[in-house]
């Protein structure tokens, strides 16, 4: 029996014939060039949707354009960062760009293999979550393709940014456990290695506001950082740490949701109840926050917002790159439920 050969590309010669009118005309059409009348558009078209043609991206980089965006996320696992891509696509319906995902496990060399990748791959624009590299390679990057970086407390004339505003998330957080009567409160930090980045990243940012909140209630002595990751295992470690000394604190702000739970199997594992032992916070509001199960207390930084602002932004800068650059920073607000309450007798 003999193979069967797989089937043959559309080209843009097949949809020319169809149409009964030239490539040229198709090439107009496919790229909404000016000159192009209704009824040759609306032929064309719907030669296109007949026989299922699909332009080759590396064909339509050539000329300029791939109508692919790039996006690196730095952890696939953070139920934070999908808020961030949902808004980002949201904001992109309507248009002809398509997203590409890549994560770089927040390191430095991963994330330079994504952003080279991407580069590579002739992306019309990209966006970095928490990206990782110095300000010279960012703005290295940005020289190269369209870039907005998201949640990277830094202002560059060559890319746009858009960010939380950690330092006033983490003071709600600080303000209402204090206001409940809590005075020893930890918190859990997201490790940073790089000493530069420290007062941009928003772990960091996060972490001193935090410190300024305490400060500012009275409460110096009792500020208690426990560096570890944002992730659930990062979580349950410092919280096992936190619940193992001889006076334990009496709430808990873990600086991101996906932290906190670990930090609940910790304290259930502990033989303590959240709140009536301990209080716990988190932050991001993400989607397992509000299970009423668990109605974890958290800060609401607008995932989806910044991922529509982040792509208006880029789709902005893609169109004119020299336009100014712009600075968004969006307000926290504090989402109250069962995991915070006054602290024990």
């Amino acid at each position: 029996m003999e193979p069967v050969a797989p089937p043959r590309r559309v080209t843009i010669i097949d949809v020319a014939a169809h149409a009964n009118v030239s490539t040229t005309a198709v090439s107009k059409v496919i790229r909404n060039a000016y000159g192009v009348s209704p009824a040759m558009r609306e032929r064309v078209t719907a030669a296109i949707t007949e026989l299922g043609y699909r332009p080759r991206t590396a064909a339509r980089g050539m000329r300029g354009q791939t109508y692919t965006i790039g996006m690196m996320l730095p952890d696939l696992r953070n139920p934070f960062f999908p808020d961030i891509v949902d808004g980002f696509v949201q904001q992109l319906d309507g248009t002809d760009y398509q997203v590409l995902l890549g994560t770089s496990f927040c390191g430095h060399e991963p994330e330079s293999r994504v952003t080279d990748a991407l580069i590579d791959r002739g992306m019309d624009g990209m966006v970095l979550v928490a990206p990782t590299a110095t300000r010279a390679q960012l703005n290295h990057t940005a020289e190269t393709v369209p870039m907005v970086v998201i949640g990277r407390h830094t202002r560059s004339a060559h890319h746009d940014t858009v960010v939380d505003d950690d330092a006033l998330g983490a003071a709600l957080i600080v303000d209402h456990l204090a206001d409940l009567g809590h005075r020893r409160i930890a918190h859990i930090e997201h490790r940073e290695n790089d000493a530069t980045l420290a007062v941009e990243m928003p772990n960091s940012v996060r972490a001193e506001g935090y410190r300024r909140a305490m400060r500012a209630r009275g409460l110096t002595d009792q500020i208690d950082v426990v560096s570890t990751s944002y992730t659930e295992e990062g979580g349950y470690s410092a919280a096992q740490r936190l619940l193992n000394r001889s006076t334990r604190p009496t709430a808990i702000f873990a600086g991101a949701d996906i932290a906190a739970m670990g930090v609940l199997t910790a304290i259930t594992e502990a033989g303590l109840t959240v709140p009536d032992d301990i209080s716990l916070a988190g932050y991001d509001n993400t989607r397992f926050a509000a299970v009423g199960p668990i109605g974890l207390t958290s800060v609401d930084q607008a995932g989806r917002q910044i991922g529509a602002d982040a792509a208006a932004l880029l789709l902005q800068r893609i169109a004119d790159r020299d336009r100014a650059s712009a600075f968004v920073s969006t307000s926290p607000r504090l989402v109250v439920r069962r995991t915070t309450a006054p602290p024990p007798a």
